[in-house]
């Protein structure tokens, strides 16, 4: 059986880009950067989280792997300091979505620098 998300693969075109996105304006910190030959990657969470972010090249990928669906999984955040970060963001000239009011609680969106879009849930 299943029990954690262990990591998410994110594929991205500028993996330094990508990390300095996550890691100066998000708060991510990287908790691994692995080089073998041609593939490399970048490994990135919030501070303490169990959960992991890599980041692969896509042109990498696809030449291992032709065919593969590279597109951008759907990640939802949790915050408990949702006020906070959503400010955080903005100022930091992040591009931040309007916060929408659901029945399940508070949302947004951001996108990084490439264009990928990102949720963030209230949670109390």
């Amino acid at each position: 059986m299943i029990n954690k998300v262990g990591q998410i693969m994110l594929y991205v075109n500028n993996q330094d880009a990508c990390r300095d996105f996550w890691t100066e304006k998000a708060g991510f910190e990287v908790v691994n950067e692995v080089n073998m030959g041609e593939m490399r990657w970048i490994e990135i969470a919030p501070k303490g989280a169990a959960t992991t972010i890599i980041l692969h090249s896509k042109e990498t990928v696809a030449k291992m792997n032709p065919g593969m669906n590279l597109g951008t999984p759907s990640l939802m955040f949790f915050s408990d300091s949702f006020d906070s970060l959503y400010s955080d963001l903005k100022n930091k000239n992040v591009k931040v979505g309007d916060i929408v009011n659901l029945p399940s609680g508070r949302v947004f969106n951001f996108a990084d620098d490439e264009e990928n879009y990102f949720a963030v849930m209230e949670t109390k």
